[in-house]
């Protein structure tokens, strides 16, 4: 029972409860720590809530619309194919029910303690819980902070009305007639795509010279392919300038390539990036946890501040503001707590874009391999040489590897098709254990699987592919 203002003591404190948050207090309580985890929102943060789980539901939605009419090639004819939006939100509602209730259970029945609230310091060892009914103070013995990041709102664009973050765009109730989207990031583009899929009229306006960077241009050509196929209408190399918007529609001034445009959409979408949550009330400056100029926690290989028993993870600490990115580090500093030898100590960090075709990447690319000085060996092997996809009638992509020629260690890999994001696993753990070539050539797939084309693609290299003619020596033993 605590009298007055006194302290409730607690050994460790989570500050969000995103796949960083929930993971880090799950992980902790496995290792016999007494933890709390606080967050002012739902349970599985942005990830679960608003970004990563409800956007692949309505992808996943969009994929079943376009699949029931263009069936012809399987010779399935199928009437007016309708949508309903609204029944379309609640089955992506009922998805991020399910997952954040999971959460809910995992963390009860890890016995962490859930406080529905927001969180400030009030010194190193202390901070105050609050919400509308109570306002605990608790001291801590370690502290773990994973705040995530939020949509990287421009002063030009201020969110609301017809202004949308990703946020709201996933949330609206029908299925607009036209959206201008600026940012053809991943985010931009899997949301572009999958309302274009629902028969939007999309256009994007992207400032560099592609969409998706960060992956090769020739994946990332694919998608912008598939995505004029659906209507939609990409300006690179574009700058949006300025937004009018009423109560029905929005009106966009952006250049291109010197030449002033105007167009009008139902609804602008935002998607530039994401902005870490170090900022506002939780009080890092007042406990004097050191930032970066970019407003990311500086941490050491276990994840500790310069504060030695808070640490940090997730979008507010360096490296790609990534989910699975945020869950591993979790782990890390949950056991570095209790005293075990763990470490941030990745090789190699997978990238997805959930677009269509799939694009994902892990390790180096080919261009990236060189510039650090490797004798590259690399090639890709088509989907469409593949049975599985074959009888799939889905044959776009390829598999490509990117190894050290002088010992055929793999050194990155980058696929873009279908289920590729699966499939980038294989390559992940081939990079993080040192695996070579020829490790993938002799591991034998399960055949006719997707699968195999990461075989196939790693005999293309060595230089005696089976299912494609493509002259190469192979490698010296």
């Amino acid at each position: 029972m605590v009298v007055g203002d006194a302290s409730i003591d607690i050994e460790t404190l989570v500050i969000g409860a995103g796949p960083g948050g929930y993971v880090a207090a799950i992980r902790a309580a496995q290792l016999g720590q007494q933890v709390l985890i606080v967050d002012k929102s739902e349970l599985g943060g942005v990830c679960l809530n608003r970004g990563c789980i409800p956007s692949k539901a309505l992808i996943a939605a969009a994929h079943q619309f376009e699949a029931a009419q263009h069936g012809e090639q399987f010779g399935i004819t199928v009437g007016d194919v309708q949508v309903d939006f609204g029944k379309t939100q609640e089955f992506k509602n009922g998805v991020v029910k399910k997952m954040t209730g999971g959460v809910s259970g995992l963390l009860k029945g890890n016995r962490v303690e859930v406080f529905h609230g927001e969180c400030m310091f009030i010194n190193q060892n202390e901070a105050r819980l609050f919400n509308d009914h109570e306002s605990p103070r608790y001291r801590f013995k370690n502290c773990i902070i994973a705040t995530g990041s939020r949509p990287i709102e421009l002063k030009a664009f201020p969110f609301g009305g017809r202004i949308l973050s990703s946020t709201e765009a996933l949330n609206l109730p029908e299925i607009p007639k036209s959206m201008i989207v600026i940012g053809g990031g991943y985010i931009g583009a899997e949301l572009s795509q999958m309302y274009a899929k629902f028969g939007t009229k999309i256009t994007i306006i992207e400032g560099l010279d592609t969409i998706l960077p960060g992956f090769d241009k020739d994946m990332t050509t694919l998608v912008a392919k598939n995505m004029k196929k659906s209507g939609a209408e990409i300006f690179t190399n574009a700058k949006a300038e300025s937004a009018t918007q009423t109560d029905k529609d929005v009106t966009v001034k952006f250049t291109v390539d010197g030449k002033e445009q105007e167009l009008t959409a139902d609804y602008l979408l935002v998607t530039v990036g994401r902005r870490p949550n170090t900022d506002g009330e939780l009080g890092l400056d007042l406990i004097d946890v050191e930032l970066t100029d970019r407003g990311l926690v500086k941490i050491d290989h276990q994840g500790r501040t310069n504060i030695p028993h808070i640490y940090a993870i997730g979008d507010i600490v360096e490296g790609p503001a990534l989910a699975h990115k945020a869950s591993y580090e979790a782990k890390v500093v949950a056991e570095a707590i209790s005293g075990m030898p763990s470490v941030i100590d990745y090789k190699c960090v997978p990238a997805v874009a959930f677009t269509d075709p799939e694009c994902a990447s892990v390790g180096l690319t080919e261009t990236e391999a060189k510039a650090k000085g490797y004798k590259v060996a690399a090639g890709k092997f088509p989907y469409a040489g593949n049975g599985r996809a074959t009888s799939l009638g889905n044959t776009e992509g390829f598999v490509k590897i990117v190894a050290d020629e002088e010992t055929g260690i793999v050194l990155g890999s980058q696929i873009v098709g279908l289920e590729s994001s699966n499939m980038i696993a294989e390559m992940g753990l081939a990079i993080e254990m040192g695996a070579t070539l020829e490790d993938l050539a002799l591991t034998i797939h399960a055949h006719p699987t997707l699968g195999e084309i990461v075989m196939e693609a790693a005999e293309l290299v060595m230089g005696h592919p089976i299912h494609v003619i493509a002259p190469r020596k192979p490698l010296k033993k």
